[in-house]
């Protein structure tokens, strides 16, 4: 007897959850079609070769991508690469599946990266810059095989952010992530369409969309890593100040050379007064003046 008035009552919440995902997938489409315009990353004839590896991050780029060339007003191409690098445990079957259902042209690249990285960094240290280095070799290589014009990885808003963090942090520097560049050996153009989208988005994004998740604890737990603690501060931050994240993020498109300190970009031994106002002239004694509204938790949007 209560089994029609049941179903009836979970309609409605249906319904939200539906709205809810159509909204969060039409804002991942906008910031990242935005992204790929205002850094021109894709034209036309491109075949974009998207790393996809089996976490939450680059299913989505993956979906977002495809979704967005069954639209776009220019013509491009997408393969789908995963470089298998023999962790114990890692499910080779996934991936291809979820490629074949999709209906998009993947390759699966067979490297034992693992052993060599075992083999070469001392029990206890982090494993992933000598991986990094040993996966960016492959794929570059695999790029040229397939012939494809730009490789587009999947590091989102946050990651950026926190890179930036990390360099400062940890490398005394000022350098981010960019959401363009040309690859180490100068030979491919590298492009990260999730420059514009929040992690937290992405998040929601995989659960909705059910993507079979590889773990990502494939080479054991590395708790201790640079990234990990300046993620979890990053996250700290955004829920005691919420769009922090944002600010920073927009604060790396919106650089004021002459108020930092790096001579090779700001010529400050030669400076001359020229009794003319500057826009962004000094403002050393008015310190609060531009920062009421993130103060308060009005943050600048990126977009």
């Amino acid at each position: 007897m209560n089994a029609i008035p049941e179903a009836a009552a979970l309609l409605p919440e249906q319904r939200r959850q539906r709205l809810e995902a159509n909204k969060l997938a039409k804002r991942l489409h906008r910031q990242v079609g935005q992204a790929i315009g205002d850094f021109a990353m894709i034209e036309p004839g491109d075949k974009v070769m998207v790393c996809v590896s089996g976490g939450k991050d680059s299913y989505a780029l993956l979906d977002i991508l495809l979704g967005l060339r069954a639209r776009a007003p220019v013509p491009f191409e997408l393969v789908a690469v995963n470089l298998d690098q023999k962790q114990p445990g890692f499910p080779a079957h996934v991936l291809p599946e979820y490629l074949r259902s999709r209906g998009v042209p993947f390759r699966i690249e067979e490297q034992d990266t693992y052993s060599i990285v075992k083999r070469l960094v001392p029990e206890g240290q982090t494993m992933c810059s000598l991986c990094s280095r040993l996966r960016r070799g492959v794929l570059y290589r695999v790029a040229d095989e397939l012939g494809a014009t730009k490789i587009a990885l999947g590091h989102h808003r946050d990651d950026m952010v926190a890179t930036l963090l990390m360099n400062m942090f940890f490398g005394a520097r000022l350098k981010g992530m960019p959401p363009k560049l040309v690859s180490d050996d100068g030979r491919h153009m590298v492009i990260r369409p999730l420059a514009y989208v929040a992690e937290s988005d992405l998040e929601h994004f995989a659960e909705q969309r059910a993507f079979p998740i590889i773990p990502c604890n494939l080479c054991g737990s590395q708790v201790n890593l640079q990234r990990a603690q300046i993620r979890q501060m990053l996250r700290e931050w955004e829920r005691r100040f919420p769009g922090r994240i944002d600010n920073m993020a927009a604060a790396m498109g919106r650089i004021t050379p002459s108020h930092l300190m790096d001579r090779n970009l700001h010529p400050f031994t030669t400076l001359q007064v020229t009794g003319v106002a500057e826009r962004d002239g000094d403002k050393a004694f008015d310190d609060d003046e531009d920062c009421g509204d993130a103060r308060v938790g009005q943050p600048v949007r990126v977009v």
